[in-house]
């Protein structure tokens, strides 16, 4: 089965994926692109946007690996845009311009209707508003044995994280203070949730962290030990 996965997930020292009154203008909160400047040196990112040049170390490591095997990706509805309520019309087609980064089936999560959208690139939105779980069989279905790639904002991913649904995490910790925004892991315990830290590695810009969930073999094991020590 195709793993779920979040890749290259920027996030705030005081716990923020997004800074506050996300608009047109500031796509990614009051003071969220500051959390980004990791990803906006690298090689890749510049190739995604048209440029040349970019760094090829650390960062530019994960960035890319963020891209390889994803079959299908999931998002939340302010990750597509800043639209909300009832869609006005089709006018809005995402962030991205007329070639978006994904090239692959992309599952928007939202609570208004939309005929599927696609673009150039091969990439095609798809508007799923039976959940969580609905959108990730359709895009495991579309994945086949690739992986699916959770893009976020924080509160779908802290639905998918409570729901146990999310295999792998790769945060890039950025040594930012943004005060408010969007929080990504309030109120939640991710020990219990099997989840532990598998690898660190820093860069000039920010804290590289992997975290992977057990699988209940290995949780049960955990415990096993655990009561026999």
């Amino acid at each position: 089965m195709a793993r779920l996965r979040i890749a290259s997930f920027s996030v705030s020292l005081d716990g923020f994926g997004a800074g506050p009154d996300q608009s047109l203008d500031a796509p990614l909160g009051i003071g969220g692109e500051r959390l980004h400047r990791w990803a906006f040196e690298t090689r890749t990112f510049r190739e995604m946007v048209g440029k040349q040049g970019g760094g090829t170390g650390t960062d530019d490591h994960f960035m890319r690996a963020g891209f390889e095997n994803v079959g299908a990706w999931i998002l939340g509805r302010n990750m597509f845009g800043p639209v909300r309520g009832p869609w006005p019309d089709d006018s809005w087609k995402g962030w991205w311009g007329d070639v978006p980064p994904y090239h692959t089936d992309v599952y928007v999560l939202t609570h208004h209707p939309r005929e599927p959208l696609p673009m150039a690139g091969g990439t095609t939105f798809h508007f799923v508003t039976d959940g969580i779980h609905a959108a990730l069989r359709r895009a495991r279905e579309s994945a086949g044995d690739m992986d699916v790639r959770l893009g976020g904002g924080p509160g779908v991913i802290r639905q998918y994280l409570q729901a146990g649904l999310v295999d792998e995490i790769h945060l890039a910790v950025a040594p930012v203070i943004l005060g408010r925004g969007e929080p990504l892991f309030t109120a939640m315990d991710l020990a219990a949730l099997g989840y532990s830290v598998t690898r660190h590695e820093p860069s000039p810009y920010v804290m590289h962290t992997v975290l992977a969930r057990r699988s209940a073999t290995d949780s049960a094991a955990i415990l096993q030990q655990t009561q026999s020590a």
